[in-house]
Formats: C-alpha cells, sequence, structure tokens
C-alpha cells in the first residue's frame, strides 16, 4: 500500500515536514489523529483554504482521522499576515457567528458519510477558561523571545511593526496542539506553508510540556500559484466561495471548467481524489484532443460534486448545458436566479407589451427601429423559442415560475427580465 506521504508528494501537496521518516513509520503502524485549524475570519471559506481540507480528506480517506480545529479564540484576535497593516479586531458576535458557519461547512465536507470518524473543536472552549497568570506562568515560560523573533511570520513585520497581540499568535497555537495533543491524540498538524512557525512553536511546547520523546509532527503545504505566476482562487469577482449564497453552484462548476490547459493536471492531484492512473490518461486528453476539455469537466464535476454534493452539482450541469444549448424552458427559477446571477437584466411590471417595444423597455435593444429589425431576422428568443412576429405580445404567463423570462439576443447575449 502506498504511504500517503508519497501520495501527497507526487500530488506536489508536501511543502516542508518536521522529521519525515519518523512520520512515515508512525503512519504506517497505526491511525493517526490529524489536525487542522481555520480561524473564523469570515462567515465562508473561499477555494484557498480549501487546500489543506482537502489533504486532511485524503488523512481521511487513508484511514486516518481529521480533527478539524475552529479558531473561536485566535480568530477573535487575527495573526499576522503577510502584510504590513495589523488585522481588525472582530466582535465577538462576530466570530461567534462565524464559528457556527465554518462548523456546519467541515461537516458537510467531513461527515459525508454515517460512519465518519471525524472531530471538530474550538479552542475558544479552553483558551477562555485560562487567567493571565496562569496563561504566563504556565505557558508564558515555555517559549524564548529571541525564538520568537525569528519566525518568518513575524521577523517580515519588525520593520514596520506587530502589536504583542499579533506577536503572541503564535503561543495561542502552539497551546491549541499541545491540548489537542492531550486530549485528542492528536499526533499531525497540517497547515498551509505560512504556518510552518506555529505549527513548530507547537511542536517545541508538546516536547517541553510532554518530553522530548513525544511523538508529534508537523506538515505544511505548498502556496498554490497559478503557471503564469499569480496567485490561485481569485477571480475578476473576488474570491470563489464554498457557501452556496456567496458563490452559487453554478459559478463554482464554471470556475473549474475554465481553467487553463497549464493549470488543470496541478488542480486534478489536488482537489480531487482520482488515481494517478486517471489523472495521467486526463493530461494525455489536453495534448490529444484540448478542444474537448475533458479533464477540465472532470476537474469541475470532481470538486464540485464534494462540495456542493450531488445536487449541487446536478443544477451546475443543467444550467451549463441549457445555456449552452438554449434550451433553457426546462430550468427551474432556483436554477434561473443561479445561471443569471451575473447577467444584464432588468425588473419589468407585470402587464402586456408588444415585445419590439417590451425589448426597448427592458433596455435589450437600443430602438424600436433595431429591436424590430432583430425579430424579423430571428434573432430573439424569448424562454428558448425563436420569436419572428414583432407584434407578439409579452404577458405574465410566459413567466416561468409566474416570475422569469429569459431572453437571447443573438447566438450568446442572455437577459434575464424579472417580473416584479
Amino acid at each position: 500500500m502506498t504511504n500517503i506521504i508519497d501520495d501527497l508528494a507526487w500530488r506536489g501537496a508536501v511543502n516542508q515536514v518536521t522529521d519525515e521518516e519518523g512520520l512515515r513509520d508512525l503512519l504506517e503502524t497505526k491511525s493517526v489523529s490529524v489536525y487542522c485549524g481555520v480561524d473564523p475570519t469570515g462567515d465562508s471559506l473561499h477555494i484557498g483554504h480549501l487546500i489543506p481540507f482537502m489533504v486532511l480528506k485524503r488523512f481521511q480517506e487513508a484511514g486516518h482521522r481529521p480533527v478539524i480545529l475552529i479558531g473561536g479564540a485566535t480568530g477573535s484576535i487575527g495573526d499576522p499576515s503577510g502584510k504590513s497593516e495589523e488585522r481588525n479586531l472582530q466582535s465577538m458576535d462576530i466570530v461567534n457567528n462565524n464559528a457556527q458557519r465554518l462548523t456546519a461547512m467541515m461537516k458537510q465536507l467531513f461527515m459525508q458519510d454515517a460512519d465518519s470518524d471525524f472531530r471538530i473543536f474550538n479552542n475558544y472552549d479552553w483558551t477562555v477558561k485560562l487567567n493571565l497568570l496562569d496563561f504566563l506562568r504556565t505557558y508564558g515560560k515555555r517559549f524564548n523571545i529571541n525564538t520568537m523573533l525569528a519566525k518568518d511570520i513575524v521577523s517580515s513585520r519588525l520593520e514596520t511593526g506587530i502589536s504583542f497581540t499579533e506577536f503572541a499568535y503564535q503561543i495561542l497555537q502552539a497551546m491549541d496542539y499541545l491540548h489537542l495533543y492531550r486530549e485528542a491524540d492528536v499526533q499531525l498538524q497540517i497547515g498551509g506553508a505560512d504556518q510552518w512557525g506555529n505549527i513548530t512553536a507547537g511542536l517545541e511546547l508538546i516536547r517541553k510540556e510532554e518530553g522530548p520523546e513525544a511523538q508529534a509532527f508537523g506538515l505544511t503545504i505548498p502556496l498554490m500559484l497559478k503557471a503564469d505566476g499569480t496567485k490561485f482562487g481569485k477571480t475578476a469577482g473576488g474570491a470563489v466561495w464554498l457557501d452556496p449564497e456567496k458563490t452559487s453552484p453554478y459559478e463554482f462548476y464554471q470556475f473549474w471548467i475554465n481553467q487553463d490547459d497549464a493549470d488543470v493536471v496541478k488542480y486534478l492531484k489536488y482537489f480531487t481524489f482520482l488515481s494517478q492512473a486517471e489523472i495521467d490518461e486526463l493530461a494525455t486528453s489536453i495534448e490529444t484532443a484540448p478542444e474537448k476539455r475533458q479533464a477540465q469537466t472532470r476537474l469541475a464535476e470532481e470538486v464540485t460534486r464534494f462540495v456542493h454534493g450531488e445536487e449541487g452539482l446536478h443544477d451546475a450541469q443543467v444550467i451549463t448545458q441549457a445555456l449552452f444549448s438554449g434550451q433553457v424552458q426546462e430550468l427551474t427559477g432556483q436554477q434561473i436566479a443561479q445561471g443569471f446571477k451575473n447577467m444584464p437584466g432588468a425588473h419589468m411590471p407585470k402587464e402586456d407589451n408588444t415585445l419590439a417595444v417590451w425589448l426597448v423597455d427592458a433596455g435589450i435593444e437600443p430602438s424600436r427601429r433595431q429591436s424590430r429589425e432583430d425579430i424579423k431576422n430571428g434573432a430573439i428568443r424569448i424562454n428558448g423559442e425563436r420569436i419572428t412576429d414583432v407584434d407578439f405580445v409579452i404577458n405574465p404567463e410566459l413567466a416561468i415560475e409566474d416570475k422569469y423570462v429569459i431572453v437571447r439576443r443573438g447566438k450568446k447575449k442572455y437577459f434575464l427580465v424579472t417580473f416584479d
């Protein structure tokens, strides 16, 4: 059986490992509890956050026990970012609300099977019980200022300045690892490349508290970059969120299906659970039949199914096919709202009007002359049906689910009219 470290290395998902040989031996001899944390600084994860949790999911698939830590305490102060400015502190009400939403999101990702062996913690639960004197006496004595200053994320901020609050973040995260080592038998923490300093601080604390023979390890994942060197996960519209209210399953699916040939194999390795043989076959399809975009389609299917389930994937595929074929009349109202979320549209009153006038009133045509010309030329479709009669009457009975009328002008220009 392939050691999971070898599989991760093949996928390009290993940046740094503490005592790789020792970790390999441990993973081959027993089922290990592995943890990954996330701070509730927002009410949704985006696909950049998904990367370490995909690795955690791989450990679960390999028979190990995933442990997720929601940083209700650490998220309330914020970790030092790579930027020069301090993070703005959020109210505890916002932090707690975000924590609840992220918890629900994690359960959806990691409890897809009834027998999933999965645990989730919030570090607020134990941090809130610690008073200042105990914090300084129990943990403060275990940390050397010179060592803390040498951590990359701190040293990069020394010139511009860093508050004691953000400076102390690594102590809190180290306390988390120690707590989970003791209470949940966690022996491996994983995180992004920027978490290396925090992870090693936790390992140092464990060995000072539990003895030098304590078996605990750390693994980080490389920063994800596109083939052109730009940061992965951003679009013209901003972040790609896992929350379907922020990024619909259709938009999510489209993000993946539109990836460049130069990036898609890397993403298949990172974001899917396909075997090496399957991914090699898809890589060959890019070389032999790039126009079919088989690799992108499979990528979009796998990641959308993982995040949004079969129903979300079905909606995304139905909308995609309807927009490609023009057969939009079978779409449900919910699917229309997804597929046309960012397309041009207008709100119109529920009243009868001739098509030529209605198109101008809706802002779809610039003038009545152009409107009549496009209708006569067969360039206008209403809910998928070509209309060539300039006197055709638009009325509310045409609306899908009593609300939507989809207009297509030409081959690709769609508009959504919503009846008020």
